[in-house]
């Protein structure tokens, strides 16, 4: 009878946890969301490399607009829409990242190396009661995906999690030196907007050798709460017809992607990036769903999917 009562106690803490997860991390999730003003600062801490140097510079305190906008929303699932505001005194809109948070998700795709990511599928248990984010480019393409608790420890609230990543474009435009950024992401969520924190490896992978680690690097990204009159440009932005447009090419990427196990992305495809191609059908005077077809035959040409 003891047990029994032991086992029954056990178990309603564990189902009370996982609906405080549920709960409580979708409001900090929403705490994500709004008008910030955000800066952006990495320093390398540590390097393999000998030949090659990558000080800290002064902190970079000149702020752009960002609005992160919830384009979904449920109890399991809050989707956000990053939009940036260029700092050129016109109010210059661009769509930027997206992130989906998706609560005990066991279907996931996870980044291996040049641009291919694999489809994986976790155990419930491994799953429950956390929080999966999945980062998306600014053409909806994948990036990284990782999955954590969120945590209230130390007078913090914050959710951590580590997983592998392609180059961000602060870093592959300008080396080509590694190919993994490992990223230990921790968003740490305050009363004044949050703090995006990371503490990232820079991995060289190649087929059959071990990983060998290039260098080590800090990141602070702060995300200040500003008044909501700052990103009036952003809300202009996003129109009805643009939410519509983006929502296809969403729907397209899921339903390529679910066809498959393993995807590779071009970096380009007639001489073209995909997010200038985007741009392009996006600007043209077409009806929605020929926009469709059209992004359906675009998304064929960078996307190669495989069993």
């Amino acid at each position: 009878m003891y047990k029994k009562s032991l086992v029954a106690v056990v178990s309603v803490l564990s189902v009370f946890t996982a609906s405080s997860q549920q709960k409580e991390g979708r409001e900090n999730i929403k705490d994500l969301c709004g008008c910030f003003a955000v800066t952006f600062n990495y320093a390398e801490t540590f390097t393999n490399d000998t030949t090659k140097k990558f000080f800290a510079h002064k902190m970079d305190n000149f702020a752009v607009n960002e609005y992160a906008y919830p384009i979904e929303e449920s109890d399991t699932r809050v989707v956000i829409q990053h939009l940036l505001v260029i700092p050129d005194g016109k109010g210059t809109v661009i769509k930027h990242w997206r992130e989906d948070w998706q609560y005990e998700q066991t279907l996931q795709w996870q980044y291996t190396n040049a641009q291919e990511w694999i489809k994986t599928t976790l155990s419930q248990d491994a799953v429950k009661g956390k929080w999966t984010q999945s980062v998306w480019e600014v053409t909806d393409a994948p990036r990284y995906t990782g999955t954590s608790e969120w945590v209230h420890a130390n007078n913090q609230t914050f959710w951590l999690s580590t997983t592998d990543a392609p180059l961000p474009r602060r870093e592959y435009t300008t080396r080509k030196d590694y190919n993994i950024m490992q990223r230990t992401n921790r968003i740490i969520v305050t009363p004044q907007g949050y703090l995006h924190e990371q503490d990232n490896k820079k991995i060289i992978r190649k087929a059959g050798v071990p990983d060998s680690l290039q260098a080590e690097e800090k990141g602070y990204n702060h995300y200040a709460r500003v008044p909501e009159s700052r990103c009036a440009s952003a809300k202009a932005f996003w129109t009805t017809e643009r939410a519509a447009f983006w929502k296809d090419v969403k729907a397209l990427w899921d339903e390529k992607m679910s066809s498959g196990t393993k995807i590779t992305l071009k970096t380009k495809a007639d001489g073209t990036v995909l997010y200038e191609a985007l741009d392009d059908v996006e600007n043209k005077t077409l009806t929605l769903p020929e926009k469709k077809k059209a992004v359906s035959d675009l998304l064929d040409k960078y996307l190669t999917l495989s069993q």
